[in-house]
């Protein structure tokens, strides 16, 4: 019997809407995915129910596409499982939450998996919430970028997924180095503390050239435009603004780790001005 749709309605129309009408309507929804309908949401209105539905739909295909992106070399590779193993245990998801998570996964791995068809989906009810696609996005590049390297296929399958998200070619590749560069940054700076126990340090070239690319300026750019390029950043990625588009609670984590990557870049930015 196939119960986590249910499970996972439950808790996120509690989450929602603080009371038993919320449960008992994510519990349909839920109902209406073990049944395998999927998240077939045409008749979306922006009422409370569509939230919920958002919710549901962003959770169970980020990783879903997440396990189709892990495949698309031929074979998930250690890396790739410990990133989504990694990553639910930084979201700290209950046992109901991280089944479903694993479900969605295992899901995307099939031969076969929907891709278009999820996504157009996904992006439908999204409707105009550019912030959250755009979180989408970043996540499965994460995934893809795992093991350090970015495999034509799993290029291909990013690509595919830019384009129904409503992002060009251009786009994705301006999100890849940021990404790419947010990693980097982010082992420089883990780098520097062990080296230096936590003191300040002068910072190398490198760090700061990764600090320009999460941003997605560069050290030509004047002070006024590199603040507007952090200020868009940091308010489409507030975790609280997301929730309120439809980002599932139980993802608040990720949003809250690329705002600290984003600060930091600032701040080294700002004090190497």
């Amino acid at each position: 019997m196939r119960i986590w749709g249910k499970v996972l309605g439950f808790l996120f129309g509690f989450m929602l809407s603080k009371n038993l009408f919320g449960a008992l309507l994510g519990v349909w929804l839920g109902h209406m995915f073990d049944r395998g309908r999927g998240f077939d949401f045409d008749g979306v209105t922006g009422g409370k129910e569509d939230d919920v539905a958002r919710q549901a739909a962003f959770f169970y295909t980020t990783f879903s596409v997440m396990g189709h992106v892990a495949k698309a070399k031929g074979q998930v590779t250690n890396h790739e499982i410990a990133f989504a193993s990694a990553y639910m245990d930084k979201l700290n998801l209950s046992n109901e939450l991280r089944q479903q998570a694993q479900d969605a996964f295992r899901e995307g791995k099939t031969t076969g998996f929907p891709l278009e068809e999820r996504l157009r989906k996904f992006k439908r009810i999204c409707g105009n919430r550019h912030d959250l696609r755009l979180m989408f996005l970043e996540i499965q590049i994460q995934v893809a970028f795992s093991d350090g390297d970015l495999d034509a296929k799993e290029r291909e399958v990013l690509h595919t997924t830019a384009k129904f998200l409503g992002y060009s070619a251009r786009q994705l590749d301006n999100l890849l180095e940021m990404i790419i560069a947010g990693a980097a940054f982010n082992q420089q700076a883990g780098q520097s503390y062990q080296q230096f126990n936590g003191e300040n340090a002068s910072t190398n070239a490198g760090q700061l050239d990764n600090a320009y690319k999460i941003l997605g300026v560069s050290k030509d750019d004047s002070k006024g435009d590199i603040k507007k390029a952090y200020r868009k950043l940091m308010s489409q990625h507030h975790p609280d603004k997301l929730i309120a588009k439809g980002l599932p609670p139980a993802m608040m984590e990720a949003a809250k780790e690329k705002t600290q990557d984003i600060q930091a870049a600032y701040d080294l930015i700002s004090k190497q001005s």
